[in-house]
């Protein structure tokens, strides 16, 4: 028992170093300005510097759930089977390349903005419906894999407590300093995993039941069979472009003080993807050379089980690392949940008050009221991850299938939104139902859902899906726009009131950063020609001459 106390005390130490961090982290926001309205919270301030913003551009993917989850594929089906590290890497750069610039130079608050602007705020709040099941299931994912974590380490300890404790500090700092809070206790956190990880690995490998992983490269490098090719592509599609429409991704993006660092920083962190899989994919790889008999771990229970596999990683820290070693690789662990926990929580609660509450059912709600919407939404985002963590037992399950959905649904949306100038709202809403329809019709064994199509043997369904989601985004788009501009149905049949049918209106909106300052004008004329979402950037000039660039571009 007294080593028990020792490492609960190390993990309380940690809690609170990391609780501390995020209301210092806070205070910074507050000393900052005096009144903070919702992008000083959102996106604190978009003042994130590079440091800073390299660590918590790493910590939107290296997680619990990262760590656990690479050192778990390596052990049980080998490497080149292990293909988040690779595919999340891969999806930082592609989103950095081909939406940080557009999306941080438009000076949106949340990744759901765009999508209002141009397709109306009800078709906006639609969209919020995957994006928020996705941030509340991976929250309550990687909680639950901290409870089992501490459990197997802290048998004392119940899954149920370890689950309540950290989710109490998450939202503590959160609600306290928002992303301020999040990005610097990101930093600490992820210090915490390298370190932490990097420390236990040499006690693993001297263990006497460890054998050399250079001689065991065979058996933990994996292989792919023939068979399997199709789904590995599909897989590894998903994880590139289904990893990129994600608020905690854009939370980052748009938090960064120029577009052109909102671009190097998902560069940056690609690297730091990759670097902090290092330590997972070697503890995977000792798991696989161990001979289990000759520790102290119960061989009447099967090691590649489903239910040892998965907490492979805390059982190397407990069966092959001295107790003091275990616990500081806890802390990792810990470190890694936390750092994913809290921007999850943070985005679905910001896009809830803001593209919701305020663009949906209360347009005239003022600064204040959104800031307290936004922390009632993570007070209640982090309660019911922790809930769902606790009481349901395939939350893994839930959290892919809605990681199909984004990828299905959410991901041809945003291109269409940012590239596809003629994209309109009845693509946008057939999409929608098409893509999740064919989600549906592909099945899922895991949660009992049967196959009712089959695309075959050599065509990966899900990316099927997402290129007939985009299919339909295209041509909806383009026959709406054409049947309506010709008047083959007149304008009253405009329904969505996004082609001729449109009222007239000025939306001003107003961003602003360190360097520049940017006056958003949307025109919606009373004619077929197009509307105007483009933000006219305001250097060193004065709005009467945007007003002047406006008005000539709606003459035209």
């Amino acid at each position: 028992m007294v080593v028990h106390l020792g490492g609960l005390a190390s993990v309380v130490v940690f809690y609170v170093l990391i609780l501390l961090v995020g209301i210092w982290a806070g205070r910074k926001q507050k000393s900052s300005e005096k009144s903070p309205d919702t992008e000083e919270i959102m996106l604190a301030g978009r003042n994130i510097g590079l440091l800073v913003g390299i660590f918590t551009m790493t910590a939107t993917w290296v997680g619990g759930a990262y760590i656990n989850g690479t050192a778990e594929q390596v052990f049980s089906t080998g490497l080149l089977a292990c293909q988040a590290p690779l595919g999340y890497a891969i999806s930082l750069v592609v989103g950095g390349l081909l939406f940080a610039r557009p999306m941080r130079n438009a000076g949106y608050v949340t990744m759901l903005d765009p999508f209002q602007r141009k397709y109306g705020q009800r078709m906006g709040g639609l969209l919020f419906i995957p994006a928020l099941l996705g941030e509340v299931f991976w929250s309550a994912a990687i909680l639950s894999a901290l409870g089992a974590t501490i459990s197997v380490i802290f048998t004392d300890v119940s899954t149920v407590a370890s689950i309540i404790i950290s989710a109490t500090v998450v939202i503590i700092y959160t609600l306290f300093g928002g992303l301020y809070s999040v990005a610097y206790t990101d930093v600490v956190q992820l210090g915490f995993i390298f370190v932490g990880l990097w420390v236990t690995i040499p006690f693993a490998m001297q263990h006497v039941g460890v054998g050399d992983i250079v001689a065991t490269w065979p058996e933990w490098r994996g292989h792919i069979e023939k068979s399997q090719i199709v789904e590995w592509i599909d897989s590894m599609l998903l994880l590139v472009f289904g990893g990129i429409p994600w608020q905690v991704y854009f939370q980052r993006v748009l938090s960064a003080k120029t577009a052109s660092k909102a671009m190097f920083l998902s560069f940056y962190a690609a690297i730091g993807c990759i670097v902090l899989a290092i330590p997972p994919v070697l503890i995977g790889a000792i798991a696989k050379s161990t001979n289990w008999t000759m520790t102290d771990y119960d061989v009447e229970k099967d090691i590649t089980s489903p239910e040892a596999t998965k907490l492979i990683l805390p059982l190397v820290l407990l069966h092959l690392c001295p107790k003091f070693v275990a616990f500081i690789g806890l802390g990792a662990v810990s470190a890694a949940v936390m750092s994913s926990a809290d921007s999850s929580v943070l985005s679905a609660s910001s896009m809830f008050a803001r593209n919701v509450w305020k663009l949906v059912f209360r347009d005239q709600a003022s600064e204040r009221e959104v800031l307290l919407v936004m922390r009632i939404g993570i007070l209640f985002v982090g309660i019911g991850a922790a809930g769902i963590g606790i009481l349901v037992s395939s939350i893994y399950v839930l959290w892919y299938l809605c990681s199909d959905l984004v990828y299905v649904i959410l991901f041809p949306q945003l291109l269409c939104v940012v590239y596809v100038p003629n994209s309109n709202t009845y693509g946008s809403l057939a999409a929608y139902i098409t893509g999740f329809l064919f989600r549906f019709l592909i099945g899922e064994s895991s949660l009992g859902i049967p196959k009712f199509i089959n695309f075959g043997p050599y065509i990966p369904p899900k990316t099927l899906c997402m290129l007939i989601s985009l299919a339909t985004t295209l041509i909806i788009s383009y026959t709406a726009k054409y049947v309506f501009e010709k008047r083959i149905l007149p304008p009253k049949f405009d329904i969505f009131h996004c082609l001729v049918d449109i009222p007239s209106e000025i939306l001003p909106l107003k961003e602003s950063t360190t360097t520049e300052e940017l006056q958003y004008k949307v025109i919606r004329p009373t004619t077929g020609q197009p509307y105007l979402t483009e933000p006219v950037m305001m250097i060193n000039s004065s709005f009467s001459e945007s007003q002047e660039v406006l008005n000539s571009y709606a003459r035209n």
